[in-house]
């Protein structure tokens, strides 16, 4: 007979979405995965629409990441319709940007994951969220949180709204810079930066001790994937640079721009989720690939500013130059964390980002595609504009959906190890701190906005056995 467990507080992701593991005849996992409840819709709303909404429009998908949408989204009509945006324009999308990697990273590294550092993996539920995280460590927090606001001020400051921004057009940007806003942004740009020199030694701390105290998180629980992720003089960019997908093993195998990508990118649907499935295929093969922070990483030969690339020569000297280990994923994130703090402050200092912001624009109709590396992942927004400047066909990769198959993977790891733990809490709490490793953004993936929610059914062929979760 199956039965219902139901635990509180909720999950810590972003979307609606239930695991499914099968289990045999011996009582092992032989199966499962997850599975996304919320409807894919955006890609057919978008058709009949005018092109120059899209920047508005698809930046409505997810309120977690609606800047890497702003700006995939105007990066494809850019293309489209065969313009390119000053540089000014261009400095100030990517200082846009840096605000919501701030955002979106600290986010993720402290009010997500930093519960899990905190207080463990099997820390009570009670505790596991920013209230007990508050009560335990109330200065970290405070710090982190400030970080999280300042880069969202930076994000509403040039996008024009703290979520959902407005100001990147195609052809460029919507104002010029002046002087004093230039001041602003570059005060707010310092405190980010003080504000990460404090807190990532921290946060390096946590995760060196957790992983001190569960060494199986170094050797279960890795997933030998090919990596992809946009570099620019072969170092991390988040905003510009050709996509780079290197093997296991760290070699490159092909480097790409915009057009080309559906020359490799191979998406399949599937009849049980509402999530596509994407494969890599090159050499007359698919390929399992990750992107995200370590697959960032793994690609890139360095980073651009000072503070990250010694973070990284440090992660390096540590773990080796290309690193499969899920858990990773959280040391990568502070790395670009750092990045994305100094480089604001780059940005800001660049005398080009007074210049003029727009240039003319008409359809003439065709294609575009372009893309941005998403905090968990390379984006991609591929439109057919008619001469009138109507959209005609739209699809969208985003990175979770590229992360599917190594999601799953992760979570046949994680549930073959907990499940004779003897209690569904330790299963749950093993699978669920794996998926936040990906962070994923299940709204993205189906293109829909859900509510955090996860349920675990276990199966046994075509029986429940039992279903547990969160947030029921």
């Amino acid at each position: 007979m199956s039965r219902t467990i139901t635990i509180d507080p909720l999950t810590r992701i972003e979307g609606h979405a239930r695991v499914v593991l099968d289990m045999g005849d011996d009582g092992e996992i032989k199966g499962g995965g997850i599975i996304v409840n919320e409807l894919r819709g955006f890609e057919r709303i978008l058709v009949g629409m005018e092109a120059d909404r899209m920047p508005q429009i698809t930046a409505r998908i997810c309120g977690v990441c609606p800047s890497a949408h702003h700006l995939a989204a105007v990066k494809a009509l850019d293309a489209a319709a065969g313009v390119e945006p000053p540089p000014a324009a261009k400095l100030l999308r990517e200082l846009l940007y840096m605000g919501h990697f701030i955002h979106s990273h600290t986010l993720s590294l402290f009010v997500l994951t930093g519960p899990d550092l905190l207080f463990g993996i099997d820390g009570a539920p009670a505790n596991q969220n920013i209230v007990g995280m508050a009560a335990a460590q109330p200065e970290i927090t405070k710090m982190a949180l400030r970080l999280r606001t300042v880069g969202q001020k930076i994000n509403e400051e040039v996008g024009g709204r703290g979520i959902h921004p407005v100001t990147a057009l195609v052809g460029g940007m919507s104002f010029r810079l002046d002087d004093a806003r230039r001041a602003k942004l570059r005060a707010m740009a310092g405190e980010c930066l003080d504000l990460v020199k404090k807190l990532a030694p921290v946060a390096k701390q946590l995760l060196t001790t957790q992983i001190d105290a569960n060494s199986h998180l170094l050797s279960d629980f890795v997933v030998s994937a090919w990596n992809m992720g946009v570099v620019a003089s072969g170092k991390v960019n988040f905003y510009d640079g050709p996509v780079r997908v290197t093997d296991e093993q760290g070699d490159t195998q092909v480097e790409f721009r915009a057009p080309d990508y559906n020359k490799y990118i191979v998406e399949r649907a599937l009849d049980w989720s509402y999530m596509k499935q994407v494969f890599f295929e090159h050499g007359g093969k698919e390929h399992l690939y990750r992107v995200g922070t370590l697959a960032r990483i793994n690609v890139a030969d360095g980073m651009e500013t000072p503070l990250a690339q010694a973070e990284l020569e440090t992660f390096r000297a540590a773990f080796g130059r290309t690193s499969h280990v899920t858990i990773l994923q959280i040391y990568a994130r502070l790395i670009e964390l750092i990045y994305a703090c100094e480089k604001a402050k780059v940005l800001i200092d660049d005398p080009a980002i007074l210049g003029e912001t727009r240039v003319p624009v008409k359809f003439k109709g065709g294609s575009g595609v372009g893309y941005v590396e998403a905090p968990r992942g390379t984006l991609y927004h591929d439109y057919t504009v008619d001469e009138r400047g109507i959209i005609r066909a739209a699809n969208l990769i985003v990175a979770t959906q590229q992360n599917y198959v190594a999601i799953n993977t992760s979570i046949l790891q994680a549930a073959r190890r907990a499940v004779h733990k003897g209690s569904d809490e330790a299963l749950l709490n093993t699978i669920e701190y794996t998926i936040r490793c990906y962070d994923p953004c299940l709204s993205c993936a189906t293109h829909a906005v859900g509510q955090m929610d996860i349920e675990i059914e276990l199966r046994h062929g075509s029986n429940l056995i039992r279903s547990f979760g969160r947030g029921h």
